[in-house]
């Protein structure tokens, strides 16, 4: 199967639309000048909008990790205390890059599975300088209450720093509203850009909590500076043509509207989680009250009967990426994603594919199941 030709319903990267792709091709042009300068700048409004935020934005060369780093580096010093907390991947990789610059106090979870609030807020009461969680954990595909544990962090004085990656552009991010500090973003997640770039922002709060020796290349008072010229840069090169892709996915996302675009992510996730239950699939994520499952990618256990290498390596075969689990989940889940420029039609042929697959292997009695389930969720977009 050809690459060009293979549909990717996988949690990030996806599909590029053909004028953003188009936008990485033009000729090259200087990062010092006002064509740059503009172009950072729309970036930088856009995404305001999307975080809902009037805090300060910048966009950094590097992936969602980078911004990662760049939120806990910045306020974390190895004199101060970061609570961590993990039921996913991402969730663990916020618990590595805490070690790294401070303390850590790790609230860990089985992946999947609720947080204790109470248990954040014990955390809390022995003091610390932040609080950092994941809103929605992709690799386990459940949405973490990130309103709620922010209230708990400011409740004792402490940051709260949030892992916006799979939700920006995607479903609803209020960071003025709930009170983050330091939220951050990925390119090739939900506003459909390529990999390569992230954007942080940055509160009043958090400006003043900056520690002495930040890392180097992650600077944010650096990004601040640069950013304050006039025309706008960033303080060191940056990656050019990403940054034009970016501000064309970010043009598509406005023009969709944000309504609109969590709308269609939301069903596209209902719709998923409606075949699996007509196909008799189990979800993998446990919610409660507080927690729900995402909008932005469905994670189900693996049928008995068939492995993950015949499940996703047959879709593959027949043109579809869907995603299996990580670390300790390989072989055990696997994840379809409902992100960025999708249409109804690559959600209708996921699923029927994904029935073809289990046919083959005797698990579905009937072809059409899923699809007929999934939709009456579509038909709402």
């Amino acid at each position: 199967m050809k690459l060009e030709n293979t549909l990717m319903m996988i949690p990030g990267p996806v599909p590029i639309a053909p004028r953003v792709q188009r936008a990485m091709g033009r000729p090259m042009f200087g990062h010092r000048g006002e064509e740059f300068g503009a172009i950072y700048d729309e970036c930088r409004e856009i995404l305001a909008e999307l975080f809902r935020t009037s805090n300060e934005v910048f966009v950094i060369s590097g992936s969602g990790t980078a911004s990662m780093e760049a939120a806990i580096g910045n306020v974390i010093g190895k004199d101060d205390t970061i609570i961590t907390i993990e039921n996913g991947k991402f969730g663990e990789r916020l618990c590595d890059i805490g070690e790294r610059y401070g303390n850590a106090v790790k609230l860990q979870y089985d992946w999947g599975t609720p947080i204790d609030l109470g248990a954040v807020e014990a955390a809390l009461e022995n003091g610390a300088k932040a609080v950092a969680m994941v809103h929605n954990e992709t690799s386990a595909a459940i949405k973490n209450p990130v309103e709620e544990v922010a209230k708990l962090a400011h409740k004792y004085g402490a940051l709260f720093i949030m892992d916006a990656i799979t939700t920006v552009g995607g479903d609803t991010v209020e960071v003025d509203k709930w009170g983050v500090d330091l939220a951050f973003m990925g390119s090739q997640k939900c506003i459909a850009a390529p990999p390569g770039l992230s954007a942080i922002t940055v509160s009043d709060a958090a400006w003043d909590a900056i520690v002495d020796k930040p890392p180097y290349y992650l600077d944010l008072k650096a990004y601040r500076k640069s950013g304050s010229n006039s025309p706008t840069q960033t303080p060191y090169t940056p990656g050019v043509p990403l940054i034009s892709a970016m501000c064309e996915a970010l043009r598509i996302v406005k023009e969709e509207g944000m309504q609109q675009r969590k709308h269609r992510h939301a069903q596209g996730a209902a719709a998923v989680r409606a075949a699996a239950g007509a196909l008799g699939i189990e979800l993998f994520p446990k919610i409660d009250k507080y927690h729900s499952y995402s909008n932005t990618v469905t994670a189900m256990n693996i049928p008995e009967g068939i492995t993950d290498k015949q499940l996703r390596g047959g879709m593959l075969d027949m043109g579809i990426q869907i995603s299996g689990g990580q670390s300790h989940l390989k072989g055990k889940i696997f994840r379809i994603g409902s992100m960025g420029n999708f249409t109804a039609t690559d959600m209708v042929t996921t699923i029927s594919t994904l029935e073809l697959v289990l046919a083959k292997h005797g698990l579905v009695d009937r072809i059409g199941t899923g699809v007929e389930a999934a939709s009456r969720e579509l038909d709402k977009i």
